[in-house]
């Protein structure tokens, strides 16, 4: 009996030393369910990972030689939000941490909105014409949820994020090389541009005569004129058995089913159009960057004061004027309801201005004043007879709102 006990107690020790080596090597295996309930996208950011030896050789000439300025404006498409008084904000916030509340309301002046998330062929031509080099492209790596890394270049990775052991810094992970070195967007040049910080967007934007829209007009595009709606179209996850969104499903991050039809980030113009505006994939696929530095207590700003009279409220709040975090909203293909439940309009999250990663993206707005982006009368025809063919789809989706509530 002493001698099984011995082996027992033998075995214990021996299997924490093991484990005990593993973490001191800095080896990103995972040996017990991470604790957070979080994707740790706000944690995959430029203060927890070194910088890297940036490949002067890293640009694909391939990539930018394929690009069809036909193509690009498919994705160039914007339409108007009418000005007005909206609520953002919840009376019941789901992460109260991250700001989600108090529900106030803002004032916003008319603006438009692009259609689609920025796409690697919209990318392509801005860095054909401009010769820009990303962030990511100039730390020398990016981060990279670990289950689409290749073997190869994952074994040469000794760190990761504490908080999200599933987010590793990956040498040569760019927009161009969006898994890696090993990867490239060849065949990806409608999906949306990833591995762009809050600086590069704010870059891309003002190349096409356009910005990052404020958090306020963000939130009340995708709200669809409705408060405390989860989704733009109601409050159903999945109205009437379709899906509208690309999220993760399955156990986050070992297993995604595909449920919505991908395992990472789809085309900008897949699923129905997710609000009566015509907007496609303002939540799920990828986080959006937008213009507001981060604040989490909107009870002391005077742009967002619950109690203000609807004549005092100043027209298109900006957010604080400073800070060291960026706004991103919208949620991506890794947000489960289990981990990161932030794919609804009121919620957001943060990252620091030169942070960037496989999930994070953009759209770009612009004043209603400035034409100089303005679609020919032909491409309008066009557009409002894509939306026209969409109407069945709609229908489904206001129905579903209207049967929850």
């Amino acid at each position: 009996m002493i001698c099984r006990w011995q082996s027992l107690i033998f075995n214990i020790l021996i299997f924490n030393a093991f484990l005990l080596t593993k973490i001191q090597s800095g080896s990103h295996d995972t040996f017990k369910k991470p604790e957070t309930s979080d994707c740790g996208c706000s944690a995959a950011n430029r203060q927890t990972t070194t910088k890297a030896k940036a490949d002067s050789d890293s640009k694909n000439p391939e990539v930018l030689k394929s690009i069809n300025s036909k193509n690009i404006k498919l994705y160039d498409e914007m339409v108007p939000v009418e000005g007005g008084i909206y609520g953002i904000g919840s009376y019941k916030p789901i992460i109260p941490a991250d700001g989600e509340g108090p529900a106030r309301k803002v004032k916003l002046a008319r603006f438009w909105l692009d259609v689609h998330e920025v796409s690697n062929l919209q990318f392509s031509e801005f860095v054909q014409q401009t010769g820009y080099v990303t962030e990511a492209e100039r730390f020398g790596n990016s981060y990279v949820i670990e289950t689409f890394i290749s073997e190869e270049v994952k074994s040469s990775i000794n760190q990761a994020v504490a908080a999200a052991p599933w987010w590793l810094p990956v040498n040569g992970a760019d927009w161009m090389h969006p898994t890696g070195p090993d990867s490239n967007i060849t065949h990806l040049m409608d999906h949306p541009v990833v591995h762009v910080s809050w600086n590069d967007a704010t870059a891309f934007c003002k190349w096409k005569s356009k910005r990052l829209p404020r958090e306020a007009e963000w939130e009340s595009a995708c709200r669809n004129n409705k408060q405390d709606r989860l989704f733009p179209w109601g409050n159903l996850e999945k109205p009437k058995d379709h899906h509208y969104m690309n999220i993760w499903h399955g156990s986050f991050p070992t297993e995604n089913t595909k449920d919505d039809g991908y395992a990472s980030t789809c085309p900008v113009w897949s699923y129905p159009n997710q609000t009566t505006h015509g907007l496609k994939n303002m939540i799920g696929n990828v986080w959006e960057w937008v213009a507001d530095w981060w604040q989490a207590n909107h009870h002391h700003h005077q742009d967002h004061h619950p109690d203000r009279h609807q004549e005092e409220l100043p027209v298109n709040p900006a957010g604080p004027p400073g800070g060291s975090d960026k706004v991103k909203k919208g949620g991506s293909f890794m947000c489960t309801k289990q981990h990161c439940y932030r794919y609804r309009c009121g919620a957001r999250s943060s990252n620091t201005p030169d942070s960037s990663a496989y999930n994070l993206g953009f759209r770009c707005a612009r004043d209603d004043d400035d034409d100089s982006n303005d679609n020919d009368s032909n491409d309008n025809d066009d557009v409002e007879d894509i939306h026209n063919s969409e109407n069945t789809e709609d229908v489904v989706v206001n129905n579903a709102y209207k049967d929850e509530i």
